[in-house]
């Protein structure tokens, strides 16, 4: 637990560092009205806060810089709400002034205007598991214990998936619920495929098919995945301004990674409510542990409708970039809820 005066020194030290990109020495940090401390004091105290691994010091005659234990503490204790701008806001607000739009450019905009506003690397992964919908299904049998899925959508996307064929089912009643799942499924969004197998397609199943729990299960199994969410990047170019990547091997490194969707996936681990913060290590992807990624994800039904993050130098200006997507993502939560309930 720190000292009312460590947290304030901390604080002034994060502050600071973000805003300069300098080691912070105590003289600077005594200057400042909130503090009012010597630097005699300060200095004890910042060789305290390295003690319990808060700070760090780059080298032995400069100041101090925060670690990423530092970084942690201070999103997590420490920061301070950001006040939006006025003429921030109008830009956010003009990005739903139309109403008659689809979800996944509102969403590529949002995370655009973001880039622009935090002058970071935004990332929107669409939702095209809600926005594609499925135009035929068929399944395929290799042999009597397995077959082939196969997912055509209205976007052109094929997908074959091998499925295991419960033991005792009959091919018959496959071809038979392969129908069924034409008549009933085609033209609705992949979201709510799996919900409409389960509720009035099982039921219909029951009426004709034996075997229908196995059978529902194997179907279920063959839609869950889902198609890979397109990943849009805005503000790459930002990364030049930060003085963490003038490392061009550095930068290579982050960009290289932007470039896989499969890695950028791996960043967006789970889907969690709120905004989430993750802070070098704390990242999936080690080629990234000198970033800090924050995002927040939007759901429908218990889906997922795509997530914004914001990619930065683990030197990043946390308050702002919380407080624009926390204003943000509460009009695209109120937007989705007004188009799609």
């Amino acid at each position: 637990m720190l000292s009312d005066r460590q947290r304030r020194i901390l604080t002034a030290i994060v502050d600071d560092y973000i805003r300069y990109a300098e080691p912070i020495g105590s003289r600077s940090i005594s200057k400042r009205k909130e503090v009012a401390f010597s630097p005699a004091t300060i200095r004890n105290e910042m060789a305290d806060l390295e003690e319990l691994g808060l700070l760090e010091q780059p080298h032995t005659s400069a100041g101090r810089v925060p670690s990423n234990k530092g970084y942690r503490y201070y999103v997590d204790h420490l920061i301070q709400p950001y006040e939006i701008d006025e003429q921030d806001i109008q830009k956010i607000r003009q990005l739903f002034a139309e109403r008659v739009r689809h979800w996944e450019e509102v969403l590529n905009e949002a995370a655009a205007i973001l880039s622009q506003l935090t002058n970071y690397t935004s990332i929107a992964l669409g939702p095209e598991i809600f926005t594609t919908t499925l135009k035929h299904f068929d399944l395929v049998p290799i042999n009597d214990d397995s077959a082939v899925a196969i997912i055509v959508t209205n976007m052109g996307h094929v997908e074959h998936r091998n499925i295991s064929v419960p033991h005792g089912v009959d091919l018959g009643d496959v071809r038979r619920v392969v129908n069924l799942l034409n008549a009933k499924l085609t033209g609705l969004p992949l979201h709510q495929v799996r919900a409409r197998l389960n509720s009035e397609v099982q039921k219909e199943l029951g009426m004709y098919v034996d075997r229908c729990e196995k059978i529902v299960a194997m179907l279920e199994s063959s839609l869950s995945g889902g198609i890979e969410p397109k990943v849009t990047l805005s503000g790459t170019k930002n990364m030049l301004s930060q003085p963490e990547f003038k490392d061009v091997a550095k930068l290579q490194t982050v960009l290289g990674i932007l470039e896989e969707t499969k890695k950028v996936m791996q960043l967006f681990p789970a889907q969690s409510e709120g905004i989430q913060v993750r802070i070098g290590p704390e990242n999936a992807v080690e080629e990234i542990y000198q970033c800090s990624l924050i995002s927040v994800s939007f759901t429908l039904d218990g889906e997922s409708l795509g997530t914004i993050g914001v990619l930065g130098p683990t030197r990043m200006d946390y308050s702002k970039v919380i407080g624009l997507l926390d204003y943000m993502s509460g009009d695209l939560a109120t937007l989705l809820a007004r188009w799609y309930k």
